[in-house]
């Protein structure tokens, strides 16, 4: 394996690490059983990424959704949705697109972008 895509691979995946952490970070999510749950995240998709070295660009996404994943079957629903937070329609933010570049974080219910990944704001409430 050459250099030059050894260092695309791990560029792809510390991307994707540090805009996960952020937006855990603002939510107030990033414990450090949690920023367990993104290094596991990171390794799984190293693998993917160095088989499809075209999919570098969605690495963020993809670790990300990995990290929701692992964190619903937990119990935890992360990122909540800034828009109904602490109402009755309380509920989780999503990654689209599920498998593409830019990815953002979206409320189904509005079916709006409310942010970047990475780019989640603190508690605004």
């Amino acid at each position: 394996m050459d250099d030059d895509f050894t260092g695309v691979t791990e560029s792809a995946l510390h991307t994707a690490r540090a805009l996960v952490l952020h937006d855990l970070t603002v939510c107030g999510a990033a414990s450090a059983d949690v920023v367990s749950v993104v290094e596991d995240a990171v390794a799984g998709r190293r693998w993917w990424v160095r088989e499809w070295p075209d999919g570098a660009a969605y690495a963020p996404g993809l670790v990300a959704q990995d990290v929701q994943e692992a964190l619903e079957e937990r119990g935890t629903r992360w990122p909540p949705c800034p828009r109904h937070h602490g109402t009755d329609d309380d509920h989780q933010l999503y990654i689209e697109p599920e498998l593409g570049s830019d990815p953002a974080w979206v409320c189904e219910k509005d079916a709006i972008a409310v942010a970047p990944l990475g780019e989640l704001a603190g508690d605004e409430n």
